[in-house]
């Protein structure tokens, strides 16, 4: 860029110096061997102002309206350089000063040279957990992200992004923002509070309490990797004797969209078959 910038005025000056120099000297041409002695001026044409100030203007224009010149006219301050010679000011101890920890080496942050920090003088006031999850099914529903007229799954929330993706044993329903639930809603979860329960039922929905084994929840989540494995979904399993009371009924494979509806013990005794 700076060379650019010395070529045009180089040229620039040239310019002009030539045309000054063609209109303040005229040129003196022999006519003939005969009359060497005696010299007739011969003026030469001269450029006009306008050739002459249309020429500069070319040049210029050239070296100064490209992109790459446009800048900002803001000073810009330099790195201050340490260590350089104590002509610069940050010489010899380069702004450390003499001896001392601080200028033989550095500290970690919050040591205060091997007293009770700040951070542990402080008490301690309750604590966070990181691995909470903050979510209500009725922004999801509200935001169409799931459809209340289908099943919602355990697969349906991970899908939404309303659980995490490290499902161990299952997903438990809370009741937690239940007073937003407005409209019939049907689940299918690993477990469920009392409170959640009765208000997805007053509104006249269902929830239904699955039981998957660890290879089931897989199946249940991530159907594609049974399918790249190149293997077929596992069965249903059975829950454990100590877990039957906790559960209504066995995980359904690959993931439903309907629900099962409930039946009382004495539908129950009616719909099944007499014994002989």
């Amino acid at each position: 860029m700076t060379i650019r910038r010395r070529i045009s005025s180089i040229i620039s000056t040239s310019l002009i110096n030539s045309s000054i120099h063609h209109t303040s000297k005229p040129r003196f041409v022999t006519s003939s061997p005969l009359l060497q002695c005696r010299r007739s001026p011969i003026v030469t044409q001269t450029p006009t102002l306008a050739s002459r100030v249309s020429a500069f203007q070319g040049v210029r224009a050239y070296s100064l309206l490209s992109l790459n010149d446009l800048r900002d006219n803001v000073p810009r301050k330099l790195k201050t350089r340490k260590g350089r010679g104590i002509g610069s000011g940050k010489g010899k101890t380069a702004g450390r000063g003499h001896k001392g920890q601080k200028a033989r080496g550095t500290m970690k942050f919050g040591f205060e040279g091997g007293q009770t920090p700040l951070r542990r003088r402080l008490p301690k006031r309750g604590f966070k957990n990181k691995f909470k999850l903050h979510f209500q099914i009725a922004k999801l529903i509200n935001a169409g992200q799931i459809d209340s007229h289908e099943l919602i799954t355990m697969k349906t929330l991970k899908d939404v992004g309303a659980i995490g993706k490290q499902i161990e044993d299952g997903v438990r329903l809370m009741g937690r923002g239940a007073d937003e639930i407005k409209w019939p809603l049907h689940f299918e979860v690993s477990r469920v509070t009392v409170r959640a329960k009765e208000v997805v039922e007053a509104a006249g929905g269902s929830v239904r309490r699955v039981y998957y084994n660890k290879l089931g929840l897989r199946a249940l989540l991530k159907p594609e990797w049974f399918e790249k494995k190149g293997r077929l979904l596992p069965k249903a399993a059975r829950p454990p004797p100590k877990q039957q009371d906790r559960v209504d009924s066995i995980g359904r494979l690959p993931a439903p969209n309907k629900p099962i509806p409930f039946f009382s013990a004495e539908e129950n005794k009616i719909e099944s078959p007499v014994e002989s």
